[in-house]
């Protein structure tokens, strides 16, 4: 069995998967399989994966759409991989980018889950990000999204990985049963973070382990797909894993939160999925509350709230949240 099983999900990637999986040829660690599920697409994504020269890879062509969180967890059940590695196919991933996990699990053995740079994809004298935070009010960002590369932090504890180049092991991902496929995508990575977070688990950035991002290069950053779906499902996992003490503090400030997102909506010419986003959020509550996760222990909780950043600037810029050791 590999080390790694690196994760693709694709649909309607052409133009960037074969650059993805040239990425991975390039390795110089070499002990992982690749497996890329195939969304049904309609541009020739399945066949650049099918003819690249990539050893030990695997194809899943599906008939639908799955969306990232159901096409990940499909991938993650035909992995033999211990560390299920997820990558999107708008990435190009350094060549010692597996070499620099390896050695981040051999520093911290205790550790189930890791986060990567990001640099922006033909630019990286930007950052696209530093691992996911969370601010305590219920907004998730990108941590240092649009940053110079000059704030890139040095290794330490982040909120959790994103999810277009996030390591978590195995094990620890069946347990949390994968991702929560209602979400379609967006957040979904966040949500996952959140319960291994409950878990009692932690996240180290690795900084040495970067790949480039093109960054929703399919679904595009601003377009009414992704306002929507970001929109619906960050308030899902608000309500889905935020212990209820928190949860009943921090209610009155992530209301007034979204009720600034639509204003602020209104004023950029995305008001109407913004506003289907929170409908379908607050219509969602009662089957998410159904689900919610268990009331973590006193140090797991402790612990998730110093994770989360509960500086408001932060979240207006951005920045990155990584606690250095």
């Amino acid at each position: 069995m590999p080390q790694f099983s690196v994760i693709i999900v694709s649909y309607e990637s052409s133009d960037w998967i074969g650059a993805c999986l040239e990425g991975l040829e390039n390795q110089t660690f070499q002990d992982f399989e690749t497996i890329i599920v195939d969304n049904h697409s309609s541009d020739q994504s399945a066949d650049i994966v099918e003819h690249a020269s990539l050893k030990n890879k695997h194809l899943i062509r599906s008939q639908e759409n799955l969306g990232f969180a159901k096409g990940s967890n499909l991938g993650a059940a035909n992995a033999t991989g211990d560390w299920l590695v997820f990558l999107n196919p708008d990435t190009v991933a350094h060549c010692d980018w597996l070499d620099e996990i390896a050695a981040g699990q051999a520093r911290h053995p205790g550790i189930s889950a890791f986060a990567c740079t990001q640099y922006k994809l033909g630019s990286e004298a930007h950052l696209d990000g530093t691992g996911d935070s969370y601010f305590g009010f219920g907004i998730p960002w990108r941590g240092g999204f649009g940053h110079p590369a000059s704030d890139l932090p040095r290794e330490g504890e982040c909120f959790s990985p994103c999810g277009a180049a996030a390591v978590l092991r195995r094990d620890i991902f069946e347990q949390l049963n994968g991702f929560d496929e209602r979400y379609f995508c967006y957040c979904e990575d966040i949500d996952l973070g959140f319960r291994h977070r409950l878990l009692g688990e932690r996240c180290v950035f690795l900084p040495l382990a970067a790949v480039n991002h093109k960054g929703s290069a399919i679904t595009k950053r601003h377009s009414p797909f992704s306002v929507y779906y970001g929109t619906r499902n960050r308030i899902w996992t608000y309500v889905k894993n935020m212990p209820i003490g928190m949860l009943l503090l921090t209610a009155p400030g992530h209301i007034a939160l979204n009720i600034a997102a639509l204003l602020q909506a209104a004023l950029s010419g995305r008001f109407l999925p913004t506003a289907r986003g929170i409908y379908s959020g607050v219509k969602g509550i009662p089957a998410i509350w159904s689900t919610r996760q268990k009331s973590p222990k006193a140090s797991a909780r402790f612990a998730l709230y110093r994770a989360m950043s509960w500086n408001v600037i932060d979240m207006l810029r951005r920045n990155p949240c990584v606690k250095e050791f």
